[in-house]
């Protein structure tokens, strides 16, 4: 059995506990039980979580996990000095270090992200960077993986992470079977940016929202302004007006954007050539999508699907690999 430690501290955001539901569903699957969950904290006892919700723990010692999961904060504050120092001893004593959206800070303190890939919720992943700068931040992943190290970005993408490390321990079968009970995706494809896109937009009437979704929905179209203006019922000088005011960017730069993600999609989960890539998700062509792509990425599409593919080998590799030790 394998013991998991979730570390809290106070104004921990209850919504990193999301990755508890993945080992929960895999301990009610597989006998005997993978898991053994513990709740652990500086000074033990109960703590109160940003949500106001008191988490009984215990307190935290040299004791040695399998696992320890760092989740993040509503509000990111310094860590306590006793914090920092048990965290910079974590790798001599655990086999996996992971952090869940802002806890990647905790870690970034303890010096553990120095010269290693990671990320963290996109809103925060410049700061990060700017603040560590020895840490190798790619803001738009939804987990990495780099040695004994797994960083998620937001609260949510703690639940990806923890099917990963579970499909890392138990092989890709059982992780699938966990994701179809919690109803998520096994492995979701793109990045963080198929989801800041829109939520960074948040346009506040009916009419600029349906005029995105119409986007989304017709990327292979052209999706001119006055295309666009029709679909939220408004004459085109009047949608370009209400559009920037809404959501601060201009029709164009916002089509874009939702191309690109949409690119990516398909790069990552689909076979299709980088012609046909760019046929779907309405650019002109391959040489428009890639500058595209270097723009929103600083990358072209052949490398990040690339890296997809290598990713997916790496953790499946891993997987083998732990099975084989077991």
């Amino acid at each position: 059995m394998r013991d998991i430690a979730f570390l809290i501290y106070p104004g921990y955001s209850l919504m990193a506990l999301a990755i508890v539901a993945g080992f929960e569903v895999a301990n009610s699957m597989v006998d005997p039980m993978p898991y053994d969950l513990h709740y652990v904290s500086e000074k033990g006892g109960p703590i109160k979580t940003s949500a106001g919700l008191m988490l009984e723990t215990e307190k935290f010692t040299e004791k040695p996990f399998d696992t320890l999961v760092v989740g993040g904060a509503t509000v990111i504050a310094p860590s306590t000095p006793g914090l920092i120092e048990f965290m910079r001893d974590a790798p001599k004593r655990h086999r996996r270090i992971a952090a869940v959206c802002t806890g990647a800070f905790v870690l970034a303190e303890a010096g553990l992200l120095d010269g290693r890939r990671a990320t963290t919720h996109w809103m925060h992943a410049r700061d990060l960077q700017r603040t560590y700068p020895k840490a190798q931040m790619e803001e738009d992943r939804i987990f990495i993986n780099d040695g004994p190290i797994w960083t998620s970005a937001g609260m949510t993408a703690g639940v990806d992470l923890g099917l990963a490390l579970i499909e890392n321990d138990l092989g890709p079968d059982i992780a699938k079977a966990v994701a179809r009970k919690l109803v998520v995706y096994h492995r979701r494809g793109g990045g963080q940016t198929q989801f800041s896109t829109l939520l960074e937009l948040t346009p506040k009437s009916d009419r600029i929202q349906a005029a995105l979704a119409y986007a989304r929905d017709n990327l292979h179209k052209p999706l001119s302004v006055p295309d666009l203006a029709d679909a939220a019922n408004l004459s085109p000088r009047q949608f370009s007006r209400a559009f920037h005011a809404e959501t601060g960017q201009s029709p164009a730069k916002a089509i874009e954007n939702l191309r690109v993600e949409g690119a990516r999609n398909l790069m990552e989960q689909s076979r299709h050539s980088i012609d046909e890539v760019a046929r779907q998700t309405g650019f002109s062509d391959r040489d428009h999508m890639r500058r595209a792509f270097l723009r929103a990425f600083g990358q072209p599409p052949q490398v990040l699907r690339r890296n997809a593919r290598l990713e997916s080998i790496d953790i499946h590799n891993e997987a083998d690999e732990h099975e084989s030790a077991d």
